[in-house]
């Protein structure tokens, strides 16, 4: 989706953000995520983003394995950052939105905010290479991610566009893949970390594959 404001690079973005965790939430960079925001915390993000004039939020997961805090748990220390490019009133109190993805980002630390919801200082230099897009295309194994995901399909009986697949680049197709796919953090937080568009389809194929193949073994061809 295209976007109103241009981000060439970390000097287009803000150093301290607000982040919104979400276990199994992965956004990346030029995927758009939608989002049924209701909680007040996150209304007031919102509402503050559209008045600093940002729009931005930080998707991020909570790292529950490193946390004794049920209110308030660890974060990955990694995340991306996304722009807000559709918000709808839902009449019941709730936001609607969609976030598009800018690049992903380092948690340096976590501040002491009066906000409901968490800030974070961030480092995005780690990721320059997301602020190009369909960095690393060709690169990609095309046919091993289409391979597998024909497995998938024919295991849960579902259909595809697959004009649409055949059709869409292999940035997009990589990160739909990987924003859609029903695995946990760890699984989700792997892909988000992965280096380059290549390794992160390689990670995608290898736990599908891995997850086929226990679902066959155990007679149940059904991924949850």
């Amino acid at each position: 989706m295209p976007i109103n404001a241009d981000y060439d690079g970390p000097g287009d973005l803000p150093e301290i953000i607000p982040v919104f965790p979400l276990p199994g939430a992965l956004l990346l960079p030029r995927g758009q995520m939608p989002l049924n925001v209701f909680e007040q915390r996150y209304l007031a993000m919102v509402d503050d983003s559209f008045r600093d004039g940002h729009r931005l939020v930080g998707m991020i997961q909570p790292d529950v394995s490193h946390s004794s805090d049920e209110a308030k748990p660890a974060l990955f220390r990694v995340g991306c950052v996304g722009r807000i490019t559709q918000l709808a009133e839902a009449g019941d109190g709730r936001y609607i939105l969609e976030l598009t993805g800018v690049t992903r980002f380092k948690v340096l630390e976590e501040l002491t905010v009066l906000t409901a919801y968490r800030q974070c200082k961030v480092d995005y230099f780690p990721f320059l290479g997301d602020f190009t897009a369909r960095k690393g295309e060709d690169e990609v194994d095309r046919e091993a991610l289409l391979a597998v995901l024909t497995d998938f399909l024919k295991a849960n009986n579902l259909k595809v566009d697959w004009e649409g697949i055949e059709n869409a680049p292999n940035e997009a197709l990589v990160n739909a893949l990987a924003m859609m796919s029903p695995y946990g953090p760890p699984e989700k937080q792997a892909m988000l970390e992965a280096p380059d568009l290549k390794t992160r389809a390689e990670i995608l194929v290898a736990i599908t594959e891995m997850d086929l193949a226990k679902k066959r073994t155990s007679g149940d061809t059904g991924l949850q």
